[in-house]
């Protein structure tokens, strides 16, 4: 078997390929969460290059790696507009539809995009620049202190099976934190001890009611607030013994009390640490992620606020939509 490609960098011809298609589709659809849109995004995903989408399949099928960049793509700065102050009021579509779109279509080559009703106040395509006041946080949302290192939702049975992250603008290079640990090279008993369900993960703070203004989901609200408190321990690795998946946020999660899977999971967070890569994403670049392999996070940096800050769009991307049917509206929605 051949080594899994880590970068597809588009030509200029497939980079006009696709900012046409999205510029087309841009115009046929309201927005990102527009039903028939969403329908619609595998057929116009098969209107991509089809070395990007060859690509891309590669990743997923053979399931090694724990990211990949598709590179190359063209980001109109002006069409776009300035950094944002805040991703709360603005207008649907957004100037920045197109890029939008263009992250639902590698979305759709590997599962069905959908998001959370307690997140972002239940968007579907996030957005990730600092927002004044919360340079501290431990969210996409946060500058002056790293985002520490970990999978996406953890704490969530339905979490993302891979989370994609298009760059639009990152003039300072702020570099995502990316961990890719050899899980095999941990002591025996620690690993028999992170396949047994010892250990809390607690959501963190991007689902909490005080970020959020969505009306109607106080159950979700409240059973966030259950999470915070319950008792309901979890595995951190789990499939195969010789090639583990990891679910894991140390920053959100209790220290066990017992000795074994207290050094079991300091061992697990060390190799993490120990395992580190820094990928600056340039504008036009798109970073694929697989949550069951890799913890990534962010480094820190100062925060401008003058719309040249560094931008980043987000989606959740799962391969089995039927999973969280029964906290979703219908079979079509996207919201948990």
């Amino acid at each position: 078997m051949s080594t899994p490609k880590r970068i597809y960098t588009l030509s200029s011809e497939e980079a006009a390929e696709a900012e046409n298609l999205t510029l087309r589709i841009a115009k046929e659809y309201s927005g990102p969460a527009d039903e028939q849109l969403l329908r619609d995004l595998p057929l116009l995903a098969a209107e991509l290059p089809v070395g990007q989408r060859r690509f891309l399949r590669d990743f997923a099928l053979e399931d090694e790696l724990g990211y990949c960049v598709v590179r190359g793509h063209n980001i109109d700065d002006a069409r776009i507009g300035p950094t944002p102050q805040h991703w709360r009021g603005r207008p649907n579509p957004t100037p920045e539809f197109a890029e939008e779109i263009l992250l639902l279509l590698h979305g759709a080559l590997l599962g069905e995009p959908f998001g959370w009703k307690t997140q972002q106040d239940a968007r579907l395509v996030h957005d990730i620049f600092p927002i004044k006041g919360f340079e501290t946080e431990q969210m996409g949302i946060g500058s002056t202190d790293t985002l520490t290192l970990h999978t996406e939702d953890a704490f969530h049975p339905w979490r993302a099976d891979y989370l994609l992250l298009e760059c639009l603008r990152n003039p300072d290079r702020v570099a995502t934190i990316v961990s890719e640990p050899d899980l095999r090279s941990l002591d025996p008993e620690h690993l028999a001890l992170l396949h047994e369900p010892n250990f809390l993960i607690r959501p963190d703070d991007s689902h909490l009611a005080k970020h959020n203004v969505t009306q109607g989901v106080d159950a979700e609200f409240s059973e966030i607030d259950e999470m915070k408190a319950d008792d309901n321990r979890v595995a951190v690795l789990y499939g195969s013994r010789e090639h583990p998946y990891i679910r894991i946020d140390p920053y959100f999660m209790e220290i066990p009390t017992d000795p074994a899977p207290r050094a079991a999971l300091q061992a697990v967070s060390d190799l993490l640490e120990a395992s580190c890569l820094d990928v600056a994403l340039t504008p036009g670049d798109v970073l694929v992620i697989n949550n069951h392999r890799l913890a990534h996070g962010r480094q820190a940096f100062q925060a401008r606020y003058d719309g040249t800050d560094r931008w980043l769009k987000r989606v959740s991307i799962t391969t089995d939509l039927r999973k969280s049917h029964e906290r979703r509206a219908s079979a079509t929605a996207r919201l948990i």
